[in-house]
């Protein structure tokens, strides 16, 4: 999916968003679409979910009251647009937290200042630790299946509790040394599974592509193997991983910290 195939007037709306953040003199780095539509399983009526990094001018860091860490805005029809404030997305990357890796290697941008998206995901490459990446999936996939168990779901929304499932297998499969990409039938591609529920996965895709209505009802036997098997499997990584902070650690935030005050003082 490109953003040629977006609603003209939803992406019309998200530029003038942008635009307005941009006039009230802060500077964004990037503005990505994320949610169903990057992760390769959107509906008829999926939202247009844009997610941008900024920056504001220097001076604002200095304040004894800082801005708020995040931009916002009020969910209008199918558009859902929000901002973190760089500062914000680092401290969460230094800790783990996927969504910065899958929002700087998201496949559809709105916008971005040129270079910004590279030298950001230079230093993910860097800092992020994969095993700490794929206990933030962990915490994805039990928030999805709760109580460790998926019998009855909304069938338009199991495919996210299926999404860190296959982020896991595919970290696993390269004995967690790598970061998995964002699209989720592009990792599906590198995961060896038994062939029910590849199609099952596939099947489900294809249902959502085409209905806007999928209703409530038993998962899919494969589903729900495929579910069982990724708690009972990953449920405990965060024991057996054993994370401790290391020297590592420590040069991995000299780096971040020195990425940041760089562009803080980028003039644009």
């Amino acid at each position: 999916m490109s953003l040629s195939e977006f609603d003209p007037l939803a992406v019309a709306e998200i530029r003038k968003r942008l635009e307005s953040v941009k006039a009230s003199g802060v500077r964004i780095g990037f503005a990505i679409e994320s949610g169903s539509r990057a992760w390769g399983f959107p509906s008829p009526d999926s939202d247009y979910d844009c997610r941008f990094i900024y920056v504001r001018p220097r001076n604002e860091y200095l304040s004894l009251f800082p801005p708020r860490d995040v931009i916002e805005f009020p969910i209008v029809g199918d558009v859902d647009a929000g901002g973190w404030d760089l500062r914000k997305a680092l401290l969460l990357a230094l800790k783990g937290n996927a969504a910065l890796v899958e929002w700087v290697t998201s496949p559809i941008a709105y916008e971005e200042e040129p270079g910004f998206r590279e030298r950001l995901k230079c230093l993910l490459n860097e800092i992020m630790v994969p095993r700490k990446v794929a206990l933030h999936y962990v915490g994805l996939l039990h928030r999805h299946v709760p109580n460790d168990e998926l019998l009855q779901s909304k069938l338009k929304k199991l495919l996210y509790a299926v999404r860190p499932a296959i982020a896991l297998c595919w970290m696993r499969e390269r004995d967690f040394g790598a970061l998995p990409p964002m699209n989720m039938m592009e990792c599906l591609d590198g995961c060896r599974l038994p062939d029910d529920q590849r199609q099952g996965i596939h099947d489900l895709v294809a249902l959502k592509k085409m209905t806007r209505e999928m209703g409530e009802g038993p998962v899919p036997a494969p589903i729900a193997a495929l579910l069982q098997d990724a708690v009972t499997t990953f449920g405990g990584l965060s024991k057996s991983f054993g994370l401790i902070e290391t020297a590592d650690d420590e040069a991995m935030k000299e780096k971040t910290d020195a990425f940041y005050i760089r562009e803080i003082d980028q003039v644009v």
